[in-house]
This record gives structure tokens, C-alpha cells and sequence, in this order.
């Protein structure tokens, strides 16, 4: 016989067999499996002459192995699509293009409710507060870091309580002796007005502008009757005070010569 009647593999003789022809070779059916036969692309196994072969972009599958590589829907005879060199039904295909959860990385299907901040996208149930996991809504918020919180919770962990009101600063604010207090807060214990970047002065644990200092809280000059706000003289004669800018005119003659030297002599220090 001659040698086309032949395995060009294991030169068996295939009279009256089942053979293939491949790149121009008589091959028996084994050996072609063997040497010849494309691999699959899903179980890797040889795909045999009694097998349907599929292919795709230089790829090939057992009919069987070609299916979905989400839902495993065969997809022999339907339609189908790619992403990342995957084989899936346009099904899976159009939820993998779907934008997802930066919460839960699910998809987010079309006409769903989400949130979106700092260009990702979250389920509305998703997007929640860090500290209590209650979800955000449409109340405020404020990131801190990378983390999400609720304005109370937010509130609660990172912000000071205000000296006079006992609730929480959430913006601005004044320090005073290591203190914060509210801005608003921070008045005149006399008038009630705001104190911030005026002059104020702070009498048995109580703020008071200048002029509720005067008018209010200071001692009145036993010559003039003015408020004494600075330096003062006392002691000097019956434990009266005395203005110290207004020694001379308010009291200097009422003092003894020995009181009025030691006046003098403060006058000239």
C-alpha cells in the first residue's frame, strides 16, 4: 500500500479507517487529536474530529465550553460579547459596562437611585455614615480623611462644646483662657454684646465690655467719682481710692505732708 494509505504520526495503516486530512498529511484520528488538534480554550482538552468546534479571534471551544463566563447561559446559539477576553451573553455584557458601588462594588443598574461624590457612585444605601452606618440621605455631611460622617456624629467625635452654651462648635468660634466658645457666646455678661475683637475684662469668672466694667463692676474714685479702670492709690487715708491720674486734683491736699511725700515720691517712680 502505498504511503498515503498511512498515519503520517504512528504509520498506521488506515485502510478502511477514519483519518483527516491536515496541512496536506493523512492523520489518523488519534494522532490528530495529539498533534493536530486545537485546544480548547475552557477545559484546555484536545477538541477531537467527532467534536463541534467553535472559535473566536484565534481562540477555539468544544461546543459545550462555550458559555457565559457570568451566568454560564450557552452561548452556541446566541449572541454574545467580550470584556477582557471574556466570552459573556450581551446580558452580563451590559451590567459589567454598568457603573458600580463604591460602597458594595455591585452594579448600579440604569434608572436606580444613587449618590454621587468625588466621581464615584454609591447605592443610596450604601452611602452611609462611617460611625453610625445609618445611611446619609439628603442631610449634610462631611468627609473627614477618607471616612463619611453624618453632621451629629461627625459633631460628636471631633468638634468642642462651647464653655457658655454647652453645644457643639461647628464652625469659627472663640478661644479665650484655653476655652472655646461660640462666637455669639461670647458676650458681655452686662449687655449681652458680642466681645469678640473688642476690649473686655474678666471679673470673678464674668466678662465684661469696658464701659459695664465702669458703669457696673470698678470702683469709684473717692475724689472724682470716676471708675478707677488702672492704677490706683489706696490706703492712704481711711482706705479711700483714688484715681492715680487724678492724685493731685482729687485728694493731693487732703493728705497729711508725710502722705503727700510718699504720693510724690510714687508720682516721680
Amino acid at each position: 500500500m502505498a504511503d498515503s494509505s498511512y498515519c503520517f504520526y504512528c504509520r498506521e495503516d488506515l485502510g478502511g479507517k477514519k483519518f483527516v486530512r491536515h496541512e496536506g498529511k493523512i492523520v489518523c484520528v488519534d494522532c490528530h487529536s495529539k498533534f493536530c488538534a486545537n485546544s480548547c480554550a475552557q477545559c484546555f482538552r484536545p477538541i477531537s474530529v467527532d467534536s463541534k468546534e467553535l472559535s473566536h479571534k484565534g481562540r477555539y471551544w468544544h461546543e459545550d465550553c462555550f458559555h457565559c463566563a457570568k451566568c454560564n447561559k450557552p452561548l452556541a446559539k446566541e449572541p454574545f460579547g467580550t470584556k477582557d477576553d471574556a466570552i459573556m451573553c450581551l446580558t452580563c455584557c451590559s451590567r459589567e459596562d454598568a457603573p458600580r458601588c463604591h460602597g458594595c462594588y455591585n452594579v448600579i443598574p440604569a434608572g436606580i437611585e444613587s449618590v454621587k461624590y468625588k466621581e464615584n457612585l454609591w447605592h443610596e444605601e450604601c452611602f452611609t455614615c462611617c460611625s453610625c452606618r445609618r445611611p446619609i440621605g439628603s442631610q449634610s455631611f462631611i468627609s473627614k480623611d477618607k471616612d463619611i460622617y453624618c453632621s451629629p456624629c461627625y459633631d460628636k467625635k471631633f468638634t468642642k462644646d462651647c464653655v457658655g452654651c454647652k453645644k457643639a462648635i461647628t464652625s469659627g468660634g472663640v478661644n479665650y483662657q484655653d476655652q472655646p466658645w461660640h462666637s455669639d457666646c461670647f458676650v458681655c455678661s452686662g449687655c449681652s454684646e458680642p466681645l469678640a475683637g473688642s476690649s473686655f475684662t474678666n471679673h470673678e469668672d464674668q466678662l465684661f465690655c469696658v464701659d459695664c466694667y465702669k458703669n457696673r463692676v470698678a470702683k469709684k474714685c473717692s475724689g472724682c467719682n470716676n471708675a478707677i479702670t488702672e492704677i490706683k492709690l489706696s490706703n492712704l487715708n481711711s482706705g479711700s481710692s483714688w484715681c492715680f491720674e487724678q492724685t493731685l486734683k482729687c485728694g493731693f491736699l487732703h493728705f497729711s505732708p508725710h502722705l503727700t511725700s510718699r504720693i510724690s515720691s510714687v508720682l516721680q517712680n
